[in-house]
């Protein structure tokens, strides 16, 4: 087994399962303090976006990441959009439609130009959960194992995408990496007591989005 093969297949291993924690703490508290709704529409369109392009390049290790990622992905979404008092098939439009637009410059525009417009969910993803960190008055439905596990898939595809020469998937992974940092190193200094900036107001905020209970 080649260098390559060990490193595409450990971060599909970890690609695959860096949500379950997440979806397993949301679906028992239903507590989504912290949670962005459209970094998760992002995510929906990246794991629908890598899976087309994993079948296009030929490269099973980002089909099978990406593909079996949805199983995480779908239900947090749906909770996600329930706790915040919005429609379940309306809150995934938006992920569909990026996804649909990734698919076809990828198709007709190749890799370089896939991995360029592939920064925009990516960026939509991480950087909407950046802000809520940031805005969020707590951060307790934010699960710590998932947002380790996602930092460690990030460089594991990063060094995959160096190793393989794939310009798009290179351009995509390396150009979100500095947000990645960032979620990580804010989410530890909001747990150890940073108060949040830019918080909403209590009139500004869903009726559901406090009703699950602290944990």
């Amino acid at each position: 087994m080649s260098l390559l093969v060990l490193v595409g297949w450990t971060a599909t291993a970890v690609g695959t399962v860096l949500g379950i924690p997440q979806l397993v703490r949301t679906a028992r508290t239903r507590n989504v303090e912290g949670l962005s709704l459209i970094g998760w529409q992002a995510i929906l369109a990246i794991n629908l976006g890598w899976t087309a392009h994993g079948i296009r390049i030929g490269q099973a290790p980002q089909i099978v990441a990406s593909a079996l990622s949805l199983i995480a992905t779908v239900p947090i979404l749906h909770i996600l959009s329930r706790q915040l008092g919005r429609r379940t098939i309306p809150a995934f439009v938006p992920g569909l439609a990026l996804a649909a637009a990734m698919i076809g410059v990828d198709q007709f525009l190749g890799s370089a130009a896939y991995g360029l417009f592939a920064i925009i969910p990516g960026v939509i993803a991480i950087g909407g959960q950046s802000v809520e960190l940031v805005r969020a008055p707590h951060v307790r439905g934010v699960s710590t194992a998932s947002l380790l596990l996602g930092a460690l898939n990030q460089t594991l595809w990063a060094i995959w995408s160096v190793m393989l020469q794939d310009s798009g998937s290179m351009i995509a992974i390396l150009a979100t990496s500095v947000l990645v940092v960032f979620n990580v190193v804010w989410y530890f200094l909001r747990r150890l007591g940073l108060r949040a900036f830019f918080a909403p107001t209590l009139e500004s905020m869903p009726l559901t989005a406090g009703l699950a209970a602290p944990r």
